[in-house]
């Protein structure tokens, strides 16, 4: 009996640690949570503004030199921009985006991974580490990015994509991540990133009609990498948000079930005492009667 009343103390204290870790790394999320939660909140009407400007432009132009980031080819090679966190312990954050990821290459693009033309690059470890393993072409030059989040970095990976789609490297691109909506609730998407996405004109809506000063294509040679590279930061910002948001709910949780089980445990631990000490009291009186005999 007291070797199983030791045991349940000890369960105890290890509970009483671990809730102790939760209830630290949930306050540590918030904090985060707060900066990151700002940042894309400010981002995402910017983005979206500039994004609906350059499908509308991209669907009323004639064409020309400087649309080709538009030029809709025959899909033949495939890129993935996978985007996931650096660190585990926030639920099924991590494991939404790769399922997605892996559902998109199975139902949009599945004839172009049987040949080997399905491409992942990769923007957070978690992702990286997890379609490496069941064997997905996967590129670790950008996996990193969340150690310096910096636009400058993103920057630089929105430029490599928008250059191997220009040499042809890849005929679509999209991107795989979570949209942030709020602490406890994210929406998983795959979003088109080139060729730029065209906007279907409506039933009895009017052609747009631009005005463009200087010109035409130098206005759209300028603007269309810039809004690209808006388009990508504001998924690793949605991410980032995401990611301190699932985990600060994970941790919560966490430290739920762990006040859960702690009153299980006591429970378990004062009967346990109690059965001892009427073990006792019963042997005591058995004793004295024994004696008494």
């Amino acid at each position: 009996m007291a070797g199983q009343l030791k045991e349940v103390r000890n369960r105890i204290k290890s509970v009483q640690s671990t809730q102790q870790i939760t209830k630290a790394m949930k306050m540590v999320s918030a904090a985060k949570l707060r900066r990151a939660q700002d940042a894309i909140i400010q981002m995402r009407p910017y983005s979206q503004k500039l994004q609906e400007m350059l499908s509308n432009i991209v669907s009323n132009s004639d064409g020309g030199s400087a649309i080709k980031l538009a030029e809709e080819r025959n899909i033949e090679k495939v890129l993935l921009i996978v985007i996931t966190s650096d660190r585990g312990l926030c639920g099924a954050y991590n494991s939404n985006v790769v399922k997605l990821a892996k559902a998109t290459i199975a139902e949009k693009y599945n004839a172009q991974y049987a040949k080997g033309n399905v491409a992942v690059w990769n923007i957070g470890k978690k992702g990286w580490e997890a379609l490496t393993k069941v064997g997905y072409k996967t590129d670790a030059a950008f996996k990193d990015i969340y150690l310096n989040l910096t636009f400058e970095n993103v920057q630089t990976a929105a430029q490599a994509a928008v250059k191997a789609f220009e040499n042809k490297d890849f005929d679509a691109i999209e991107i795989i991540y979570s949209q942030f909506k709020n602490a406890a609730t994210q929406a998983f998407v795959a979003e088109q990133f080139l060729p730029i996405p065209k906007v279907l004109p409506k039933a009895g809506a009017k052609k747009s009609d631009f005005i463009f000063e200087p010109n035409q294509d130098e206005l759209i040679a300028e603007l269309m990498p810039k809004i690209l590279n808006t388009q990508l930061f504001k998924a690793v910002l949605d991410g980032n948000a995401s990611e301190h948001g699932a985990r600060m709910t994970a941790m919560d949780k966490a430290s739920e079930n762990a006040n859960e089980l702690l009153k299980s445990l006591k429970i378990s631990y004062n009967r346990a005492r109690q059965a001892a000490i009427t073990t006792e009291l019963t042997e005591i009186v058995s004793g004295a009667a024994a004696l008494q005999g």
